[in-house]
């Protein structure tokens, strides 16, 4: 896209000078905080000692570097504002106990088990409550599952494998 099909704006130098540059494009970083990608004639020597207008291009902060110029409009510009914010994960109860207890299932083999929060009506009585680092040592087995009932699979399973693999309909 030529220069000239971008609108104008002031951009304003470390030292407090004002130029008039041309906006490509607007990036938001923070609920209030804009990158601004801009873009500058001046001067430069080439390589056979020749001064020439050259383009310099260069992302600024928006409004610490930039000002609107009156009268233009700058809504053909592309603007990428921050994604929506992602919906709350599942959280248990904050006034339930903390940490989580194994229930131990019969049979032959390795150990299994299913884990639980300590107030869960599945979970078993009179047995150690266990940290998170042991809790998810411990769902890692592949003889372990999460209890589905109580806050334990809600809680434990984003931290196992990341918060990627949550439905959108959470």
């Amino acid at each position: 896209m030529p220069e000239d099909s971008h609108p104008p704006i002031v951009v304003i130098w470390p030292d407090g000078q004002e130029q008039t540059g041309v906006l490509h494009a607007r990036h938001q970083i923070a609920p209030t905080r804009w990158l601004y990608l801009i873009a500058v004639r001046l001067w430069n020597a080439n390589e056979e000692g020749q001064v020439e207008p050259v383009v310099y291009r260069s992302w600024v902060e928006a409004p610490a570097h930039v000002r609107p110029v009156a009268g233009v409009s700058y809504d053909a510009v592309p603007t990428e504002p921050l994604p929506p914010a992602a919906p709350p994960l599942p959280v248990s109860d904050p006034s339930r106990p903390r940490g989580w207890v194994l229930q131990r299932l019969p049979g032959s083999g390795p150990a299994r088990g299913v884990l639980h929060a300590p107030d869960c009506a599945e979970a078993p009585r009179g047995v150690p409550t266990l940290s998170l680092t042991i809790a998810l040592d411990t769902a890692e087995k592949p003889t372990t599952r999460l209890c589905t009932l109580c806050s334990a699979a809600g809680e434990l399973e984003p931290l196992l494998h990341g918060f990627g693999h949550i439905d959108d309909e959470v």
